[in-house]
């Protein structure tokens, strides 16, 4: 739970001509299930496949197919919703989302919106020493992909690859609890280093395994804290507008700040927000409006009727909780309280899976303040400068701390 010496950060605020602005954020976010199978077909989930070589007749919409559901899937969608401290719901069930893109074969997508496997949590998210942000998470759902359209192979066609249609997403949803660009990157990031740390996604958004659509509004000093007093009545904030499949901590940060101005701009001109998806060109900097924001109805959302309702037992639950691995918030905790670090140290050497099992294995035997400060110091700084990972240092735990051995015994 969120340690109650911590405050909240204050939100974003944005002078406008009549007066000051805040920022409001919800962000869904899109986590590919690290599955080697899809999640209704036993395609390949191979990330840069030839084009349509990863598609099975159930992928491709073939007559007669029929979806079946893939446990892995199911059960990572199960350990996140753990690592993100929410409800396993024992009973949940897959709808039909209806909506016609050339890269979607069916004419629809399988998704949960009535009923899914994951309902409320929480996420704690660290902005600096002593200040941090407590984000609700409303849900997760599985879902699937759809494919790829690519429009600069031809001056005059488009093609379509398949191979990404039918891979398992974990859709996860939060509450409009989110109040800077800062705030809203270190969401991603925290969201991404859960699902690292447990296995249930690799988080490359730069292959686009984890990509966020960012919802943003504005609104007035204080509404937002009547919106939280009264149950989360929308009533008290503005319009918003969804950012799509962002993959960049930079972008996102960028495109809030330049939506949040847009919006201000219309308010104070007098104009009314519309409930759009927004494009943002990284480019130029530029916003601009490309479909109205669809609603439930919209889609036309009916019980998927090729699959039954997803029922769980309790036993399995706790098993899979039972078997999570330690998870960042209680590695960092366990860093300071082992190791006598501070906690920047902590967050540091813990903000990659990889970099905490590095360390660790460093400082078997050692003074951990002093293994720190090799590792984040000199062992990170090189290999930073090098454009080098930690799983591919030229300089193995053992030798580190053999040399941290040899200094501290004035050999």
């Amino acid at each position: 739970m969120l340690d109650q010496t911590f405050t909240a950060p204050k939100p974003k605020t944005i002078a406008g001509a009549t007066g000051d602005w805040e920022l409001v954020i919800g962000m869904e976010i899109h986590a590919q299930v690290a599955s080697n199978s899809k999640l209704f077909s036993g395609a390949s989930t191979q990330f840069g496949a030839e084009p349509n070589s990863n598609v099975s007749f159930v992928d491709a919409a073939m007559p007669g197919m029929l979806p079946v559901i893939n446990e892995f899937c199911v059960e990572q969608a199960v350990r996140t919703g753990h690592g993100l401290n929410a409800k396993i719901n024992l009973y949940s069930a897959f709808d039909r989302k209806n909506y016609f893109y050339p890269d979607l074969p069916q004419g629809y997508q399988i998704s949960q919106l009535y009923h899914p496997i994951v309902g409320e949590g929480e996420v704690h998210v660290d902005m600096e020493p002593g200040v941090a942000r407590t984000v609700r998470v409303e849900r997760i759902h599985l879902e699937q992909d759809a494919g790829k359209s690519v429009h600069d192979m031809d001056p005059n066609m488009s093609f379509v690859d398949l191979n990404r249609t039918g891979v398992s997403l974990m859709e996860i949803v939060s509450r409009p609890d989110i109040r800077s660009p800062e705030e809203a990157a270190a969401y991603v990031a925290k969201i991404r280093q859960i699902v690292q740390y447990l296995g249930t996604s690799d988080g490359n958004m730069q292959n686009g395994n984890l990509r966020a659509d960012v919802n943003v509004s504005v609104c007035r000093p204080g509404d937002y804290e009547k919106f939280r007093e009264n149950g989360d009545d929308f009533s008290y904030l503005g319009t918003r507008c969804e950012l799509k499949n962002m993959n960049s901590m930079r972008f996102i940060q960028a495109a809030i700040m330049a939506e949040a101005k847009r919006q201000i701009a219309v308010l104070e001109d007098g104009g009314e927000i519309q409930q759009n998806t927004i494009a943002w060109n990284p480019d130029t900097g530029e916003i601009s409006p490309l479909r109205s924001k669809e609603e439930a109805h919209d889609y036309r959302y009916f019980p998927c009727p090729d699959l039954l309702p997803l029922e769980i037992e309790q036993a399995w639950v706790d098993e899979i909780k039972s078997n999570l691995p330690e998870l960042p918030d209680a590695k960092k905790a366990r860093f300071m309280a082992d190791f006598g670090m501070t906690e920047y140290d902590a967050s540091v050497l813990t903000a990659e899976v990889a970099s905490a099992n590095y360390f660790e294995e460093t400082a078997k035997g050692r003074d951990g303040k002093t293994t720190a400060n090799w590792v984040i110091n000199e062992l990170f700084g090189r290999l930073k400068k090098d454009e080098c990972e930690i799983e591919d240092s030229p300089v193995s735990p053992a030798q580190l701390g053999g040399i941290i051995g040899l200094i501290a015994s004035d050999a």
